[in-house]
Parts: structure tokens; C-alpha cells; sequence
């Protein structure tokens, strides 16, 4: 019988365009359920993609606390998610949803 062997499966490693990162980045939006640890580790993994030193470089954080932030065992202020998406070449937006479509 032959030996089947395996490798660990890195999503980093299918990231390459921005339009990948954003449909990633979505799909986990949808996914999280209010985790803001897990959109963290997405982001992460989106930033390593793209190599941790430039998204670093481009937010104006350090290695350290980028890798520290986005390992998904803490969430991450909210200004250093923006910082990250806007160095990812990514934007973000809002859009209404019909549960919560009523004037106020």
C-alpha cells in the first residue's frame, strides 16, 4: 500500500490579488458571527500573504505587533484593522440588511 502524503494547508498561499483577498475577507465576514478574533487571524493570514514587512511598513506598525494582533488569540483595536485593510489594497464598506431596514 502506498503512503499518501500530506501538507499543511495555507490559505496565505492562494492569496495573490487584492480581488482574492477581498472575496476571502468577505466569505469570513459572513463566516465569524460576531468573532472579531477570527477576522483578525483572516486578516493575518492576508498580511502574510502579502508579506508581514510590507503590511507593516505600509500601516505604520511594527512586525511585532502586527503578527501579535493578527494571530487570532486577541482582537485587535479597531484602528489597527483599518490600518491593515488600507494596507491591503482593500476597503471597507457597509451595506444595510433588510432585518435591520427600518427608520429610526
Amino acid at each position: 500500500m502506498a503512503k499518501t502524503t500530506t501538507t499543511k494547508y495555507d490559505v496565505a498561499e492562494y492569496l495573490r490579488t487584492s480581488e482574492e483577498m477581498a472575496a476571502y475577507l468577505e466569505a469570513c465576514l459572513e463566516e465569524a458571527d460576531g468573532d472579531a478574533a477570527f477576522i483578525a487571524k483572516a486578516l493575518g493570514d492576508m498580511a502574510r500573504a502579502k508579506g508581514m514587512t510590507q503590511v507593516a511598513r505600509d500601516s505604520g506598525l511594527s512586525r511585532e505587533s502586527l503578527y501579535r494582533a493578527l494571530s487570532g488569540e486577541r482582537s485587535p483595536g479597531f484602528d489597527t484593522i483599518l490600518k491593515v485593510i488600507r494596507a491591503l489594497g482593500l476597503k471597507l464598506h457597509a451595506e444595510a440588511t433588510q432585518a435591520n431596514d427600518r427608520r429610526i
